[in-house]
């Protein structure tokens, strides 16, 4: 019997649910390194979940062990960022809004995961359970690791340009980045206002659903999910190769879709696309840089490609940045009305499975349109290399439509899964 955890397993018994997680840790942390630190209140929390549910009646997401990724705050527990720089960091006095809000809902955090330094490119230990000896990808990486090692049914990360996106697609599980502007991002540690945003990784999409469902409080309405609206394949042009594989996955894709009667066109928005690539890096550096200006007073103590970050973001004038917004702006007219009768994008995730080695993370470049533009992201596990590295495949959409996303990508998930 598969025991693995579920956002959908219902539970009766937090404590019960905190000792199988802390098991399943103890079991597979020596070869995942996905934890920074486990909380020492998780039993008394799952105890206190407990009462109130004996209480108040059933909880939304009684006893759903969580992991949170340590860019935010987690009362007790302090917010090192995957940096030297941090060492001496007190515990946080308060957790952050998004950690609050699934505590109310009956879960419970088990303690923080890894990082990539301040969720840029510098990597931790963490290996990637799905294809061990390549890199799980980016800043969320811990977070995507817990959940493909089956450690916890639910993890929450963030991106600000592809690190959450991209750590899913290489670990072979499903992951939301949340619409910019949907949550509360109060008590997490980001680099860009403009871009940061909030995002959960689960094993299958259903999962997602039901973890977003609660989280948001906003029902998606997938117990009678409408006929799903077109779909744009996006053929990435960008000077990137994608690998023959994933080249075949995304094929494969939008074979099964219009098979399964969904209408399936190409998506031709190269220009936009790499306007979005080029004025990305400049938002994020600008605003990096003076989110963090105090780390470049003490640069011996951040990586090099952190420092460079905040380097390049200082010397990026205003009026560049004016600029690079301004063309932001443009773009996300026009995909409004690109999109305006409904119907989401279907891209790949990365640009082909995990890369061997632990020492870099991958490419994030698939992502950066798509954040740059604040839109809502599913990436969607399922398909494989002939090796069997995962290839994650996104799911792009407008914010308000979540409902159309999940459907899409439920949808497809299925169909990768060979179910009808």
């Amino acid at each position: 019997m598969d025991d693995t955890p579920s956002t959908t397993t219902r539970v009766r018994s937090a404590r019960a649910a905190v000792e199988r997680t802390l098991a399943r840790i103890a079991a597979a942390e020596d070869a995942v390194h996905a934890w920074v630190a486990l909380s020492e209140r998780a039993l008394a929390d799952a105890d206190a979940a407990d009462r109130r549910a004996e209480e108040q009646g059933p909880l939304p997401l009684h006893g759903l062990t969580v992991g949170v990724k340590d860019v935010i705050d987690v009362a007790g527990l302090p917010t090192r960022c995957g940096s030297p720089a941090t060492t001496s960091a007190a515990p946080a006095a308060r957790s952050a809004a998004c950690v609050r809000r699934f505590e109310e809902l009956g879960a419970v955090v088990i303690g923080k995961t890894v990082t990539t330094e301040y969720a840029y490119f510098a990597p931790g230990p963490t290996d990637n359970p799905a294809a061990p000896g390549h890199t799980p990808g980016g800043s969320s990486s811990g977070s995507a690791a817990a959940v493909a090692a089956g450690m916890v049914p639910l993890a929450l990360g963030s991106q600000t340009a592809g690190s959450l996106t991209r750590p899913a697609a290489y670990c072979g599980v499903a992951g939301m980045v949340l619409a910019h502007g949907t949550a509360d991002l109060t008590g997490i540690t980001g680099l860009s206002d403009a871009l940061d945003a909030l995002g959960l990784l689960t094993r299958t999409v259903g999962d997602l659903a039901r973890a977003y469902e609660a989280f948001t409080g906003a029902p998606l309405g997938l117990a009678r999910p409408a006929d799903p609206g077109p779909v744009l394949l996006w053929r990435p042009r960008i000077g990137e190769p994608l690998d023959p594989e994933m080249v075949q996955a995304l094929e494969r894709a939008g074979a099964l879709l219009a098979a399964a009667g969904t209408s399936v066109r190409p998506l031709e928005w190269d220009d936009h696309v790499r306007t979005l690539l080029g004025d990305h890096p400049v938002i994020m550096a600008y605003e990096a840089a003076r989110e963090r200006a105090a780390l470049l007073e003490r640069p011996d103590d951040i990586s090099v490609p952190l420092r460079d970050l905040l380097t390049v973001g200082a010397a990026t004038t205003a009026d560049e940045y004016h600029d690079a917004c301004v063309r932001r702006d443009v773009s996300r007219t026009d995909l409004a009305t690109l999109l305006a009768e409904g119907g989401v994008i279907v891209g790949p995730a990365a640009l082909g499975p995990a890369p061997a080695g632990l020492s870099a993370t991958g490419s994030p470049v698939l992502s950066r349109p798509w954040q740059a533009l604040g839109l809502p992201v599913i990436t969607v596990p399922g398909a494989r290399a002939a090796d069997g590295r995962p290839l994650g495949l996104q799911v792009i959409g407008r914010p308000g439509r979540e409902a159309e996303l999940f459907a899409v990508a439920g949808r497809l998930e299925d169909l990768l899964a060979g179910r009808p």
